[in-house]
């Protein structure tokens, strides 16, 4: 899995297949969002508000899945001295950040009719908050700390220290009070949803995948070569 990521299988990416993804990527959005805004039926108590959710829960489950990985990478990068994990991090860092926000503005959208406020200082809400200043922390790490190691080590130790609160953000449905409704998809049981919004949520988050792999390996492919050029002109001099 992690040869996956060596330089020299990244920087053989042509545009080529880039252009063959987003081809693809374009194609399942725009059935995603056919399906979501007009044969897609309202909720019999949302009405058409219920519609947010096409954007808001692919972007939520994209946002953790996102730091999920950050984190993953950022204990190899640690632990096991996998340099090239940083890189990965660093990559897709940008990518979740974007996503947690169009996750916690959705919500808020979303929010309103359904609650009658744009926010509520529940768990659900408060963690993905939370969430958000840990992207923003590991992203400005990066930015603004211009020795390597440093920020290496700071951003894997932000990443690992935040991936405590994915769990958090997961069960605060079940653990506390909350106005936020529980999960309808779950992998240990049958969908709650009804089929006719689930299948647009479905292709709504496949083709959010698409979008994210496809920023990612362009992202990642920058990063390595801006590595690459900096590693040859430090050998330079």
């Amino acid at each position: 899995m992690i040869k996956n990521f060596f330089p020299s299988k990244i920087l053989l990416l042509n545009k080529k297949f880039l252009k063959n993804l987003l081809s693809l990527m374009l194609v399942i959005i725009f059935i995603g969002t056919i399906y979501s805004i007009f044969i897609s039926p309202p909720d019999y108590v949302q009405g058409d508000s219920v519609r947010i959710m096409y954007i808001h829960v692919p972007s939520s489950f994209i946002s953790l899945g996102c730091f999920g990985i950050i984190a993953i990478a950022s204990i190899l990068n640690l632990v096991f001295k996998i340099k090239l994990m940083s890189i990965v991090g660093k990559s897709l860092a940008p990518l979740g950040l974007v996503f947690t926000l169009v996750s916690i503005v959705s919500g808020s959208l979303w929010g309103k009719p359904t609650w009658g406020t744009w926010w509520v200082w529940d768990a659900r809400l408060t963690s993905m908050l939370i969430l958000l200043i840990f992207y923003l922390a590991y992203v400005c790490t990066w930015k603004f700390v211009n020795d390597f190691q440093k920020a290496n080590k700071i951003s894997s130790l932000i990443a690992i220290t935040g991936s405590l609160n994915l769990p958090v953000i997961k069960y605060s449905v079940d653990w506390w009070n909350t106005l936020h409704q529980t999960s309808s998809i779950s992998f240990t049981s049958a969908p709650s949803i009804h089929y006719t919004m689930l299948t647009p949520l479905v292709i709504m988050l496949i083709g959010m995948l698409f979008y994210s792999i496809i920023i990612f390996l362009m992202r990642y492919k920058t990063e390595l070569i801006k590595l690459k050029f900096k590693n040859k002109k430090k050998n330079k001099f």
